[in-house]
């Protein structure tokens, strides 16, 4: 299995290196390079094309949510976790309107850490119905009067707001990881929105899906 390719934003050195020495043990995980604000990681995200940022939301230069949203408008394949010292809803929801596909405080367990990472890197959209519940509050997805989608992209929809990973969604649907790919990428510019993330709270919101 080709390992997953990892950026660490972070501004503070000791956290990087922590980051480091803690995820890469796991042969599943490369980290191919560290950024110190939010301009470097952006920049080290288009040179390196990442499969997953792990991105600090407080750093000097370009803050992790502005980072977050210039690397998703360039990158869409490059999925991006916020990475957060308190867990205040403000910068959750900036992160999530940016299009981070999840977020982590920095006290998460390392087996937590790693696992949400590879979720990420699967296409996973990870929210409890607590944090569906909150978000379809505060985070404005597109309006009830849904974009045509085929039958194909409906399905491929509600598979991603319920939980399962690209490849889950191939593997239901009798198609590859690619074609699954190829189908969100549509999924999100029918849409207008930057994650994967949105596009489950808009299918929660359109019955389409109940929070998993």
């Amino acid at each position: 299995m080709t390992p997953i390719r990892l950026l660490i934003a972070d501004d503070h050195s000791i956290v990087r290196q922590g980051l480091s020495m803690f995820l890469g043990v796991d042969p599943e995980i490369e980290i191919i390079a560290e950024a110190r604000d939010g301009a470097e990681a952006y920049n080290l995200a288009l040179q390196l094309r990442p499969d997953v940022v792990l991105m600090d939301l407080l750093m000097p230069v370009m803050d992790g949510i502005s980072a977050t949203a210039a690397i998703r408008r360039e990158l869409p394949e490059t999925e991006v976790l916020a990475l957060t010292s308190v867990l205040e809803d403000g910068s959750v929801i900036e992160a999530v309107r940016a299009g981070a596909i999840g977020y982590l405080l920095k006290d998460t367990e390392a087996n937590e850490l790693r696992q949400a990472i590879k979720s990420a890197a699967a296409g996973q959209v990870q929210l409890s119905p607590q944090v569906a519940a909150r978000l379809l509050q505060e985070v404005r997805t597109p309006d009830q009067n849904h974009p045509k989608f085929t039958e194909r992209e409906l399905d491929v929809l509600r598979l991603l707001a319920e939980g399962k990973s690209n490849k889950e969604i191939a593997q239901s649907l009798n198609i590859g990881e690619q074609t699954v790919k190829t189908h969100v990428s549509h999924i999100l510019n029918k849409l207008g929105v930057p994650s994967r993330t949105l596009a489950a709270l808009y299918a929660i919101r359109i019955g389409l899906a109940p929070p998993s």
